[in-house]
């Protein structure tokens, strides 16, 4: 079932007709050119025959509706609340204006139960995100989808693409790590309790029933039916609240050519890494007859990995071929964007250096000692050349996400970024260039929901 009810064909754009692009920290004015509407309900997710739980859903679909765009566009999404708390949708890489952002009594009031409200931004760039709850724990009951900006001019050539979402699976309704901590704090970062999820929970993420490729379980895989000969694009969306994902396709490299949406110059590995919150596009070269399997295994969890199938058409069906190794693994060294950020040459405006932890006396988790909301906001100004230093004080990684803008980290512009546990380190700049208050966060639900935030907030 398609969410888009345009007002004009999604057919895309030639240069000639291309809309002039308004800066965007400047809300569109002019008529939409393509509507939707999205429903927040309560509902029923089957991701396998013998597994069903109740849980909440956009459009009564899991993961949500694909939303579909041409760049440049203007689009107008009303979303009508039908479920019994307040909601939003965060628009998760998108670099709109900050009224739009979808993040709760920081840049807009939440929506009641019962209420709409719509959400009106210019699609721009092109590139691979997607859309979710930014309000508690409600990304891990499934409302999530993705979102896809198509371009212009593609800079790779491809005969079919797919979008694979990959998710984890919570049986039950989620709790935050200060309800299921059973032994009075995290003891420096590795302490935890029981959790009533059907599993325990840690300081890092809950104990899944599974992992999902778009909304099905490993017993129950999903198909991408593929022609020899052809050029196969894939849209990776790692919309977990809590996992990350080593991904690979069992007999075809991985050519990789979008980081988080913005393109990058074409690098093939056997395998990639990324965290909740991130996205990889690559090109497979169908050269190899046969049934294999894509697989996506948990970094940080003893769960069985995702499988979808690579099914090539006219083949006799069997049973998928798995991966053997992992190869040669992805590594942001690799990646090299095709147009890097301007404005951050030279020596930077302002500089944070943050440090990542666990609190030794609650269930906390720390941006430079304090926990959000109960936090310092970082103030920048407009036209500042930015550059944040992380350093990971706890033994588990960090998907930190800048809300409102891309950052460059080494040769890659992105909008989340890894940050490894043991003293792991990340340096990006950015250009504030989006006035507003903007949240910076881990991607881990839990950690978000227990304090791993802060509010970038422009000031004169």
């Amino acid at each position: 079932m398609s969410a888009l009810a345009g007002c004009s064909t999604l057919d895309g754009v030639t240069p000639e007709s291309e809309p002039e692009l308004a800066s965007p920290r400047s809300p569109p004015s002019e008529p939409a050119d393509t509507t939707a509407r999205l429903r927040a309900t309560a509902g029923t997710v089957q991701p396998s025959e013998d597994a069903a739980i109740e849980t909440w859903l956009y459009n009564d679909e899991f993961p949500g509706p694909e939303l579909r765009l041409t760049e440049g566009e203007v689009v107008e999404v009303e979303l009508t609340n039908d479920l019994r708390d307040e909601t939003t949708i965060h628009w998760h890489g998108v670099p709109l204006s900050n009224g739009m952002d979808g993040v709760p009594n920081v840049t807009q009031d939440p929506i009641e139960s019962g209420g709409s409200f719509a959400y009106k931004f210019r699609a721009e760039p092109a590139g691979t995100f997607f859309y979710h709850s930014h309000v508690g724990l409600q990304l891990d009951r499934g409302l999530l989808g993705p979102l896809v900006i198509e371009e212009a001019e593609p800079h790779i050539e491809y005969d079919r693409e797919y979008t694979v979402v990959l998710d984890d699976y919570l049986d039950g309704e989620p709790q935050p790590l200060s309800d299921t901590d059973s032994n009075g704090g995290m003891g420096g970062g590795m302490g935890g309790g029981p959790g009533g999820m059907g599993g325990m929970m840690d300081d890092r993420r809950p104990d899944y029933a599974g992992l999902l490729v778009n909304g099905r379980l490993p017993e129950n895989p999903p198909s991408f039916a593929v022609q020899e000969g052809e050029r196969v694009r894939f849209r990776f969306v790692n919309a977990s609240s809590a996992t990350a994902f080593e991904v690979r396709v069992a007999g075809h490299p991985l050519t990789v050519t979008h980081a988080d949406g913005r393109p990058v110059e074409p690098v093939t590995a056997d395998s990639f890494v990324f965290g909740s919150g991130e996205r990889y596009d690559a090109i497979v070269d169908a050269e190899n007859p046969g049934t294999w399997e894509l697989r996506a295994a948990a970094l940080d969890g003893n769960e069985p990995p995702a499988i979808a199938v690579l099914a090539y058409e006219g083949e006799t069906e069997q049973s998928p071929t798995a991966p053997s190794s992992p190869g040669q693994q992805l590594s942001y060294s690799d990646l090299r964007a095709l147009s890097p950020l301007e404005g951050i040459d030279g020596e930077p405006d302002r500089t944070f250096d943050l440090t990542l932890s666990a609190s030794r006396e609650s269930t906390e988790w720390l941006i430079d000692g304090q926990a959000y909301p109960n936090a310092d906001p970082f103030t920048i100004r407009e036209g500042d050349h930015v550059r944040i230093r992380l350093e990971n004080h706890s033994p588990v990684l960090h998907p930190m996400h800048l809300h409102g803008h891309f950052f460059q980290a080494g040769d890659a512009v992105k909008d989340t970024v890894l940050v490894p546990g043991h003293m792991g380190e990340v340096t990006f700049d950015f250009v504030a260039d989006n006035p507003g208050s903007w949240l910076f966060h881990c991607h881990n639900l839990y950690h978000l929901e227990a304090g791993m935030a802060r509010v970038m907030e422009y000031v004169e």
